[in-house]
């Protein structure tokens, strides 16, 4: 049974499993996209999103924290000038974890894990998607074209004249219909 176990250890000690945490993350960030496992993608978002937070309020105080988990400086300095402008105004969920399959070595499922903003196709897509919304019947100048089919048709009520007798007898345009 798994309870109360938050960690996925990865077959690893802590300090092992701590640097390859940190060398994932600084590929991740110089290469903006990896590919590894899908255990290994998910224990990376919960290792590198908080530093990615970090990053959004570029002080030395937090220059310093995340250089305490990565140990190079050039991620870091590319993590505070080209990652957090892009991820500014991003709440959370900076990282995107896409199954790729098994690898064929020993069947091990594979992931690509890749920050959310630096994918350019999937942004063009969204945005592609989004302006072409059609109804069920069709475009929307055929449904104008139908109703104003449907106003000229319209049977307008009998109009009833009232005869010097006072009795009312429908009126000779109502009995052509």
């Amino acid at each position: 049974m798994r309870h109360g176990k938050k960690i996925n250890h990865l077959g690893r000690k802590k300090a092992h499993r701590d640097a390859l945490l940190a060398n994932l993350t600084i590929a991740l960030i110089t290469h903006k996209r990896i590919n590894t496992t899908v255990a290994k993608a998910k224990a990376l978002r919960t290792f590198a999103e908080p530093l990615i937070t970090k990053s959004k309020e570029d002080t030395t105080h937090n220059r310093r924290i995340v250089f305490s988990y990565l140990q190079d400086k050039e991620a870091v300095a590319e993590l505070f000038r080209e990652v957090s402008t892009k991820i500014a105004d991003r709440p959370g969920g900076y990282l995107r974890i896409i199954k790729l399959g098994n690898r064929q070595g020993d069947n091990a499922e594979m992931a690509m894990i890749e920050f959310v903003d630096f994918n350019t196709n999937l942004q063009k897509e969204t945005k592609k998607t989004t302006a072409k919304k059609r109804t069920r019947r069709g475009s929307t100048t055929a449904t104008a074209k139908a109703k104003e089919v449907v106003e000229e048709t319209k049977v307008e009520p009998a109009k009833e004249e009232k005869t010097e007798t006072g009795e009312s007898t429908p009126s000779a345009e109502a009995t052509e219909e």
